[in-house]
């Protein structure tokens, strides 16, 4: 296949995109405006490389630039107003650290530091709590991910235009608040953490099994989901929970060929052929788990998660999966992180390792809960303990009361199959 130079700043782009913006963002302390100056750097790539022909150093190219660009906004700002120390100081670090250069700079462990650092910041400002969740999402997409506000708005089924307006929304609140491009303090490290993989863990939720449309799954989030994952790994790796989380998108990962058929109707876990399982994507999942409980630091919410996958991964087939232990640990995740879900997911598993009759048990102290009132998988999993007790009539109802809930296209189509199969 013909690669051309717009294929190759392209994928340049996505790689280094987020490196760049960080990098920029710490000397102008503003994220549309860095967003835009690394933009600027991205449209003088496509103007200049197909006429002047590929740098030696794409990536170092791009960085000079944008810092070069953010070297001439800061001038511009110091000759408006002489008067803002702030911006001559900003002004003369920044002078002090572009060189005519820069790849060489780049290569350096000090600079490979600065940028990791950079990102981290991003990371935290674009996930802080001053913004609503669908935002934080979306903007780390923007920023981090590497996706452009089309792919965004394609992988969540919102017009591309209420999309882009959502990130310009966040862009300004989070200038209009004054947030800090830097780490919180240590005392607010571990709320804003929590944020930061939550929405990580809902990128990957929605490319796992799309919320709906017609699409079980959106393969695009799920990758970037990763490539985040992994990035923050690399950034913070005292921090076991990341880890955690990463271990659980690995494995998770790892199912992706096996649960949905050649026309893309969905296989759930207990029917998939587990050799088409990834097995690389396993060993990674079991690795990052492996490096979360070396750090010693009490179990959370993706650890216990990514435990639970890992007993599903370790299991030669769906007969042999250790249900108890995948039950106890869910009970322990609902003593770490209460909700509702979690204990109809206890539910199924105590169905399997106690018999359909206990699981139903649990359900039915759910089947009163307001927050999964709309929640389908809650008659769904009702109606796959009636069947099993041979309860067919209220187990088709069940399933048709799920198959009316679902808002994905093929997960409706899988409860329809049910109910059918349940016909009289």
């Amino acid at each position: 296949m013909h690669v051309t130079v717009h294929d190759t700043i392209a994928a340049v782009w996505r790689i280094e995109s987020a490196r760049i913006t960080a990098a920029v963002v710490r000397r102008v302390r503003d994220v549309g405006v860095a967003e835009a100056l690394a933009q600027d750097a991205l449209v003088a790539a496509l103007e200049r490389w197909p006429l002047d022909g590929l740098p030696d150093k794409p990536a170092a190219w791009l960085m000079t630039t944008a810092l070069n660009r953010a070297l001439d906004l800061l001038r511009h700002r110091q000759m408006a107003d002489a008067r803002h120390g702030d911006i001559a100081a900003d002004l003369q670090a920044l002078e002090a650290h572009v060189v005519p250069d820069f790849s060489d700079a780049l290569d350096t462990a000090r600079e490979h530091a600065a940028i990791g650092d950079d990102l981290l910041r991003l990371m935290f400002t674009a996930c802080h709590p001053v913004l609503p969740p669908e935002s934080r999402v979306a903007l780390v997409l923007k920023l981090l991910g590497g996706l452009s506000t089309a792919e965004i708005a394609r992988a969540y089924l919102v017009p591309e235009a209420t999309l882009a307006q959502r990130i310009v929304r966040a862009k300004r609140m989070l200038a209009d608040a004054q947030v800090p491009f830097e780490l919180p303090p240590p005392g607010q490290l571990g709320e804003r953490l929590g944020s930061v993989l939550e929405v990580v863990y809902l990128v990957f939720n929605e490319g796992y099994t799309a919320t709906s449309g017609a699409d079980w799954m959106r393969p695009a989030l799920c990758d970037e989901a990763l490539r985040l994952g992994r990035m923050l790994a690399r950034l913070a790796p005292q921090e076991a929970e990341v880890h955690g989380l990463l271990a659980l998108m690995e494995i998770q990962a790892s199912r992706a060929a096996a649960r949905t058929d050649r026309d893309g109707h969905p296989i759930l876990l207990a029917e998939q052929d587990r050799q088409r399982w990834d097995r690389l994507l396993i060993r990674r999942g079991l690795a990052a788990l492996d490096r979360a409980q070396a750090l010693g630091q009490a179990a959370g919410r993706y650890r216990l998660q990514a435990q639970i996958a890992a007993c599903h991964a370790r299991a030669p087939s769906a007969a042999a999966t250790d249900w108890p232990q995948i039950a106890a640990l869910y009970a322990e995740l609902m003593r770490v992180a209460p909700s509702p879900v979690v204990e109809l997911n206890r539910a199924v598993a105590v169905g399997m390792a106690q018999g359909p009759a206990a699981g139903l048990a649990i359900v039915e102290t759910l089947l009163q809960d307001k927050a999964l009132q709309s929640y389908h998988w809650l008659p769904a999993v009702q109606g796959d303990l009636l069947d099993k007790l041979g309860r067919r009539d209220e187990a088709r109802a069940a399933f048709l009361r799920a198959a009316e809930q679902a808002g994905n296209d093929r997960e409706r189509q899988v409860l329809m199959d049910r109910v059918k199969r349940l016909a009289p």
